[in-house]
């Protein structure tokens, strides 16, 4: 944001953020549908944080009645993806906290914290450590009420923090950052390896590669070999074990499922690039 359009923002009063009723009534059935379907995404492993929301906008968008509207303010254009969002959030903790499947780097992160403090993910958690589980479930109820209450009030003051200069948060991050390293261990080589990874994440953000996947192959990468080990041994060797059994079967097929969604777009876009006797350009200099 310009400095101008910031501060325009900032002036902006809580009555003019809160929904009128038409905008209500034209948001509910759209809020169910993207709870629905984000309920539903999030509770597949793997998803990310993301796919829930541009599926919500997409399904919007194709049975609106006018869906020109979308991307100039639609109000379903944005309940839907932000309800999705919210739901996809919340059940993304399932697969985490039963399977030990994060749904993306930031859960990875989590469930890497977790196991440092000697709590393995499982289907026994909620047993072994019930305070735990239910103190996160708690939380997610006192962490909604809390932004509710913090938001509406000071979104302006919200808004003023985008003026903050970046050459002042960068550096605050990796200070932070070093002194989170140092205090696992007390040892200076942590921050050494954090620096290096993060001239690897430098080097594949200038690349255009997300470091999320590695990241969660670094956490999930020993859980699943060890697990892989334990079926092979189980099955004495038989790989088709992972297809026989229903269970392990429905997860990658949703893997191949999820991993054709996303290659067909772009298929389809490479398809559209190369369409013979598309015409060429008119010069304009003829």
């Amino acid at each position: 944001l310009g400095s101008y359009e910031t501060r325009q923002q900032i002036k902006t009063k809580l009555r003019d953020v809160i929904p009128r009723w038409p905008d209500i009534r034209a948001s509910a059935w759209p809020t169910v549908r993207g709870t629905a379907l984000g309920a539903a995404l999030g509770v597949l492993p793997g998803t990310g944080p993301f796919i829930a929301s541009y599926s919500a906008y997409a399904l919007e968008s194709r049975i609106a009645k006018d869906p020109s509207r979308f991307g100039k303010g639609a109000v379903e254009g944005v309940a839907a993806p932000e309800a999705a969002n919210n739901a996809s959030a919340f059940t993304h903790y399932i697969p985490m906290l039963s399977l030990g499947v994060p749904a993306g780097a930031v859960f990875a992160m989590l469930m890497g914290a977790l196991m440092m403090h000697g709590i393995h993910p499982g289907p026994d958690i909620m047993t072994k450590h019930a305070d735990l589980f239910w103190g996160l479930i708690a939380s997610m109820w006192l962490g909604n009420l809390m932004l509710l209450v913090l938001n509406l009030p000071l979104i302006g003051v919200w808004i003023k923090l985008l003026e903050t200069p970046y050459q002042y948060i960068y550096p605050t991050i990796l200070l932070l950052t070093c002194i989170g390293c140092y205090a696992v261990r007390g040892q200076v080589f942590d921050i050494q390896l954090a620096a290096v990874v993060l001239l690897i994440g430098f080097v594949l953000e200038k690349l255009d590669c997300s470091p999320g996947p590695l990241i969660i192959a670094m956490i999930l990468g020993p859980i699943l070999e060890e697990n892989m080990r334990r079926a092979t041994l189980i099955s004495n060797g038989d790989l088709t074990v992972f297809v026989r059994r229903p269970i392990s079967a429905a997860f990658l097929l949703l893997a191949v499922v999820l991993i054709v969604t996303y290659l067909i777009p772009s298929f389809r876009g490479a398809g559209r690039d190369k369409v013979p006797g598309a015409a060429a350009p008119a010069d304009p200099g003829a």
